[in-house]
């Protein structure tokens, strides 16, 4: 029977998805990835040279990690056996590299690809170890995962590590276009004509993953019935009812999670309340967990605003409190006012940076003893020890302020907190130069 490029028959190709049908069988029709594909680029000459290294392709969904695997094994005339890390263990993983060590020998490479290869623990991974080591097989592995985290470091070692992006909407619409052009294999014989706006609102909505977008655009072909002319017209309308609901790549227990988080922690402490409005939407309408976002805010007000509004920390703790009282969809409004504000107060890490100073002193110097004439003397022994002895009491000194050493001795010279001149932060600033000059005059 004949096969395609991807051992599928024509009538497997025919009835297969739209984006399956889409998938290029070269480099010159794949589309975006330039930095990895382009003239000169590494699998351009890759596959020149017909020289495959074990990779490991990390990238969002739908941005083309299989279709460039079997691309590329496809011109190292090389055995192509996919294998998926959901489905498969340590058993398949071994029926796969003996039958690579009989084909070697009868002078036949074989490219292992592994899907999502991120979800084999560490001891199947380590069972490819000694056969991408000794040349059995080419490992592609794809993963939409930080291989930092995901891979183990053996295993990353001996593969190279290419990383795909997320697809502009310029490529996801040229990538559309060909769909509704290509007679073979796309809808160019399906008379089907698609609106600019609902084209763009599927590239747009698509979040950069081809296979949604091409997806989509074959849900919306099927739900439109043609009109008077004979001709399908896609509309915005159809287009969103195939959408259903816009993509957001996040995952709550991955590396997208953190990104976002840290996105909106940054555009908070560079006081945009834009950028942290945008991220914060991002994790609600992702389905984040709300008090999670609100813990985040509380560790802010502290770390980043200190006492340069010390308000900020009761704003934030009221929020907490807020989400957790009336809970969502609701939850969002004192949300997005505390963001408001916690954005646009006045910042200072001042005491923040003042007890990593301290922490680092206890580190460097140990428990160093406490002077005595501030230590507590409960006991007749501990008065007679010296215990107490010399403190001043600063309620009974003008300002309530005593003129007397609080740290350890070795210690004495030492300054942790250095207030800011920004919000109250200056006020305390100015209380404490004042303090510090009455006590350089007695």
């Amino acid at each position: 029977m004949e096969m395609d490029l991807f051992g599928k028959s024509p009538k497997e190709m025919k009835n297969a998805p739209l984006a399956e049908r889409m998938r290029p069988s070269a480099l010159k029709g794949f589309i975006g990835q330039e930095h990895l594909v382009g003239e000169g680029r590494i699998l351009d000459r890759v596959i020149k040279r017909g020289e495959l290294p074990s990779l490991i392709l990390w990238g969002p969904p739908g941005t083309g990690k299989t279709t460039l695997a079997r691309i590329v094994a496809e011109a190292s005339k090389a055995d192509f056996v996919e294998f998926s890390a959901v489905l498969s263990g340590v058993k398949e993983i071994r029926e796969v590299i003996k039958a690579a060590r009989d084909s070697l020998q009868r002078g036949r490479k074989t490219v292992l690809f592994v899907d999502e290869i991120h979800r084999f623990n560490k001891s199947q991974q380590d069972a490819f170890l000694h056969s991408v080591e000794d040349g059995t097989i080419t490992l592609i592995g794809a993963t939409t995962e930080n291989p930092s985290f995901e891979i183990n470091a053996p295993l990353l070692s001996r593969c190279k590590v290419l990383v795909l992006e997320a697809l502009s909407d310029e490529s996801i619409k040229k990538i559309l276009n060909d769909a509704l052009s290509d007679k073979e294999r796309g809808l160019g014989n399906m008379k089907a004509e698609v609106t600019e706006e609902a084209l763009g609102f599927i590239a747009d909505s698509s979040a950069g993953d081809a296979r949604s977008a091409l997806n989509s655009l074959e849900a919306a072909f099927m739900i439109t019935e043609p009109g008077a002319d004979g001709v399908k017209h896609i509309t915005l309308e159809a287009a969103t009812e195939a959408m259903q609901k816009k993509m957001l790549l996040y995952d709550k227990s991955d590396e997208e999670h953190y990104n976002v988080i840290s996105a909106f922690i940054k555009s908070m402490r560079g006081s945009d309340p834009d950028g942290a409005l945008y991220w914060l939407a991002r994790m609600i309408e992702a389905g984040e967990d709300p008090l999670f976002i609100a813990r985040r805010m509380v560790i802010f007000a502290s770390e980043d605003i200190g006492n340069a509004d010390p308000r900020a920390i009761m704003v934030a703790n009221a929020v907490k409190d807020s989400v957790d009282f009336i809970g969502m969809p609701e939850g969002w409004i004192p949300l997005a006012q505390g963001v408001c504000y916690l954005a646009t107060a006045a910042k200072s890490n001042a005491s923040y940076m003042a007890y990593l100073e301290a922490a680092d002193d206890v580190k460097k110097h140990g428990a160093l003893r406490v002077p005595l004439h501030i230590r507590n003397a409960p006991t007749k022994l501990m008065k007679g020890l010296g215990y107490g002895k010399g403190y001043k009491y600063p309620h009974n000194f003008k300002d309530a302020v005593a003129e007397q050493d609080y740290l350890p001795d070795e210690l004495k010279s030492r300054r942790y907190y250095k207030p800011t001149d920004r919000g109250y932060d200056a006020q305390i600033a100015k209380m404490m130069k004042e303090r510090a000059e009455k006590k350089e005059k007695k």
